[in-house]
């Protein structure tokens, strides 16, 4: 079982292992809420929609959750901007008891061709600030993402203005069926782990 390193020496409380915390990554205001940056948040917004959750805001973060199977799964929306996304996992982590293998982050990685998905156990941050903020607030590498591709084939292009700005047409054609197999792969991680996800929906 891993937990963060020092972060729960001062809890007594068990971690609750039926429990996962799933973190949509996005920049909040309504200027954002289409851009390719945010597709953490449109994942968990269509899982949301699909199960009919209503997002109540606490501290650092839009919050859900849904059971399936006799697991329960916590969704937040970080309410900060994306590079102190880290504040809001380690709060709702430590306020829930979860474990770090219990922690999903969806993202969008640049590096991936659109709609590709790629679930990793642990990495780098490969120059993304939200996954660096949760690395230095979890003190580790090591917990589970799930990178969402909006990569082009343009070598040069202005990588800021491309991720901040709002899906193409056909990106937004095609996006409805590729978020609903996120939605698929982040029960599945809660269901099945990581690595029979991975073997899943890394192919897809």
């Amino acid at each position: 079982m891993q937990i963060f390193s020092g972060l729960f020496k001062k809890k007594t409380t068990p971690l609750d292992m039926k429990k996962y915390l799933i973190v949509g990554l996005g920049n909040v205001g309504l200027e954002y809420e289409n851009t390719r940056h945010n597709v953490g948040f449109q994942i968990l917004d269509r899982l949301a929609e699909k199960n009919e959750l209503l997002w109540e805001t606490k501290k650092l973060a839009q919050h859900t959750t849904v059971q399936k199977k006799g697991r329960q799964f916590l969704l937040i929306k970080p309410t900060t901007f994306m590079n102190r996304s880290g504040k809001a996992v380690r709060h709702w982590a430590l306020k829930e008891n979860i474990a770090l293998e219990n922690i999903l982050v969806l993202t969008d990685e640049l590096h991936l061709p659109f709609g590709t998905i790629r679930l990793k156990a642990k990495g780098s941050p490969a120059g993304h600030n939200g996954l660096k903020d949760i690395e230095s607030q979890l003190n580790t590498p090591n917990y589970a993402r799930l990178r969402f591709g909006i990569g082009q084939e343009k070598k040069a292009f202005d990588q800021v203005k491309f991720v901040l700005d709002p899906w193409d047409i056909n990106e937004q054609e095609a996006l409805p069926e590729r978020l609903d197999l996120c939605t698929e792969a982040l029960i599945s991680f809660g269901l099945q782990g990581i690595q029979n996800t991975m073997n899943q929906f890394n192919r897809k």
